[in-house]
């Protein structure tokens, strides 16, 4: 039986860790992250954290080994130079938005690529991608839109009591003044 060298068992590892990420994550995007320093990339991973979206550096030959492997066509082409990841399990439009927002105050990245359930998308698409509303921003929206016909329906509701109540209250107040 041949043995594997530790290097080639590390590999085989990374390649199975980026497989399951490719596989369970709602979105991912590629950046060129070439000219940040030490200080910025250690912001801009924090940053990512706090919106949950993760960031790691993996080798190319991995990442495109890895895409192979599951079938993610498309994706060799943009893994060329210094390529990053950011990825979500649960929000697709976290990634992009938050790369987006980076590329905004750092000016040091590039979008190079995106992977959207399985399917490879270009910059072009990244951007689009992070200018939709939020997973929250969309719950946000719908509970208001759910929300304004129960709103409107009590409020008309309300109207012919409330009439009937000013038309007692005035009748009330005719009869005081009339006795009084």
């Amino acid at each position: 039986m041949e043995k594997i060298s530790k290097a080639r068992a590390i590999k085989i590892q990374a390649v199975g860790e980026i497989k399951k990420l490719l596989k369970d994550s709602s979105s991912i995007v590629l950046v060129d992250y070439k000219g940040l320093n030490v200080e910025e990339a250690t912001r801009l991973r924090r940053q990512l954290s706090d919106a949950g979206v993760k960031y790691k550096v993996y080798k190319n030959t991995l990442v495109d080994i890895a895409a192979s492997e599951i079938g993610i066509e498309g994706l060799s082409q943009y893994l060329t130079g210094p390529t990053a990841m950011a990825f979500s399990l649960n929000d697709p439009i976290a990634p992009a938005k938050q790369i987006a927002e980076s590329i905004k105050k750092l000016n040091k990245m590039q979008i190079k690529a995106g992977v959207l359930e399985g399917k490879v998308i270009d910059a072009q698409g990244v951007k689009i991608l992070a200018e939709l509303p939020s997973k929250q921003e969309l719950v946000a929206k719908l509970l208001g839109s759910l929300n304004a016909p129960v709103a409107n329906f009590v409020g008309i509701l309300g109207g012919p009591v409330r009439a009937l109540v000013y038309a007692l209250n005035s009748v009330r107040e005719s009869k005081e003044s009339a006795n009084g």
